[in-house]
């Protein structure tokens, strides 16, 4: 398992996450909880995807985007976009683009 998929769950598990208004919306629109989407990352063993963020609103340092794919307890499929943020002195792992069912 990734250095940063362990840090991605350990975020997870501390209660440092944060959902974009489009995720949330994602998420209502296939009736999946945060619940749903924090058991996926917690049962997945790989990241699936690492994107490198083309935001032109980013300045300076490199943003990577990391893609998960995995299932929740009940094995439904979901998938994931978010990053790794350091907010007052803790990581936390947003959940900024996507999270919504695998179809």
């Amino acid at each position: 398992m990734s250095d940063v998929l362990v840090r991605i769950k350990r975020a997870i598990l501390a209660g440092h996450y944060a959902f974009s208004e489009k995720a949330r919306d994602e998420m209502e629109a296939d009736g999946i909880t945060e619940l749903d989407v924090a058991e996926s990352i917690l049962n997945a063993v790989a990241i699936y995807k690492t994107l490198r963020s083309r935001s032109p609103r980013r300045r300076g340092a490199v943003e990577y985007l990391y893609v998960i794919q995995s299932t929740n307890l009940d094995g439904l499929a979901i998938y994931t976009k978010g990053k790794l943020v350091r907010q007052t002195g803790a990581e936390t792992y947003c959940f900024l683009i996507s999270s919504k069912r695998v179809a």
